[in-house]
């Protein structure tokens, strides 16, 4: 029944490596932290199971299995604290509140990197030169060597570093779930932080176990119901962390289809502003075989569909790009150029968010007919449609005004330039 259980957290945590392998290749390091961290946990656990334990076993050396175990979940939690490290730190980018949270998880990281190699040659020295490993009466790790002083070292720096780190991801997995405002990204940040406070008590529980053991016997009826019960919490934190991780990464997913669908409303309006104002625009537009009658589309493709940066970031910056455009043509524009395009988008009929839209559409096709006609560009702007603080807002006021864009009249806008305008 117990490898039963372990079997179900590997496929949870294999699924989780398999779902991020596209993320580690075309992300930063803290997507190809994750993604070891799940890997590397993966593994660790197959080394609990019968099947794991015999393959090792062939190699002749006694316990070998249970030493390579917790080596590998040491790495497995280094690399999982340079991504909580990570995602702090850009956190704090954005949140000067936290800044203390950083600089804990910061510290915690820098001194468990540092130890992690010395951790493991000093339970390696333990393992091969102290620990008496001719005695295999019981199936316990830990009872096998109770009474052995090499066992309280040996265990002892390894539950340390796993208390240390499980600490410093419930601190931070907490946090981010009180500022979540999705709820399921609430519940699964809290899951997960649960899971790591668990951790935490079982690591607390397992080294007051050994240090008992050490001093004194106990029987075996009692080493059962610690190692069924220890057993049972630790099964707990990984279904816990596994199964929580799963509503961020399905976050991730859902926001990042919602950013390409933005992306692909907003390209042909960022893409005829980018080569009409090329100078603000960090990356021009692709302009493969120019001419030919598939250009369009393999352009847009090539745009469209790259792998880096993320769709998130490319998002932000063509809000960016098309912002700083229309700042650039302000100083082309005629004075009272936008009053007149709001009026024209009322007297069409439309209103409130779509009349903006109009508006907005109108104003951008009259300006660049002003800047195309060789118009002089005024020392400041002089007429600039009002601008959004939140991004949200500024995302979904461009996809409208994109597609209030290709219903505009090229006359009707270049009509509305003269200030007694009456379209």
């Amino acid at each position: 029944m117990t490898d039963v259980i372990a079997y179900a957290i590997i496929a949870l945590l294999l699924f989780h490596a398999v779902w991020r392998i596209p993320a580690a290749l075309r992300g930063r390091s803290r997507e190809r932290s994750l993604w070891g961290a799940f890997a590397a946990l993966a593994v660790a656990w197959l080394l609990r199971t019968g099947l794991g334990r015999a393959v090792i076993d062939h190699l002749g050396v006694v316990d070998l299995a249970t030493l390579l175990k917790h080596v590998i979940a040491i790495a497995g939690i280094c690399v999982l604290l340079r991504y909580v490290t990570a995602v702090d730190g850009d956190v704090a980018a954005s949140d000067g509140a936290a800044l203390r949270r950083v600089r804990v998880t910061a510290t915690v990281h820098r001194v468990a990197t540092r130890a992690s190699l010395a951790t493991v040659l000093t339970m390696a020295a333990v393992f091969f030169l102290v620990l008496d490993r001719t005695h295999t009466e019981s199936p316990y790790f830990m009872a096998r060597h109770a009474g052995e002083v090499g066992l309280a070292l040996y265990m002892g720096l390894f539950y340390l570093y796993t208390a240390a780190a499980a600490a410093v991801c419930a601190y931070q997995w907490g946090g981010s779930a009180r500022r979540a405002r999705r709820w399921t990204l609430r519940i699964g940040l809290t899951m997960m932080a649960v899971a790591m406070a668990l951790a935490v008590l079982y690591a607390v529980v397992r080294t007051a176990y050994c240090a008992l053991i050490t001093v004194h016997t106990v029987s075996a009826h009692f080493i059962t119901v610690q190692e069924d019960v220890t057993d049972a919490m630790l099964y707990l934190v990984f279904l816990l962390w596994a199964v929580g991780a799963i509503a961020p990464a399905t976050q991730a997913l859902v926001d990042r289809r919602k950013a390409n669908r933005a992306l692909t409303a907003l390209y042909p309006l960022w893409r005829e502003l980018a080569l009409a104002v090329p100078p603000v625009i960090l990356r021009a537009p692709s302009d493969l075989l120019p001419g030919h009658r598939f250009s369009a589309r393999l352009n847009r493709a090539r745009d469209l569909r790259k792998l880096s940066p993320p769709p998130a970031l490319r998002l932000e910056r063509y809000i960016t790009e098309i912002s700083d455009v229309q700042r650039t043509l302000s100083h082309y524009a005629t004075p009272g150029l936008y009053a007149r395009a709001t009026a024209l988008a009322d007297r069409q009929g439309h209103a409130e968010d779509e009349a903006r839209a109009v508006a907005d559409a109108y104003w951008i096709r009259s300006a660049l007919v002003a800047m195309a006609a060789g118009t002089a560009a005024h020392s400041a702007p002089v007429d600039v449609p009002p601008a959004d603080d939140d991004f949200d807002v500024q995302v979904e006021r461009f996809v409208r005004t994109r597609a209030a864009y290709d219903r505009t009249d090229p006359e009707a806008a270049r009509a509305l330039l003269s200030s007694n305008a009456t379209v």
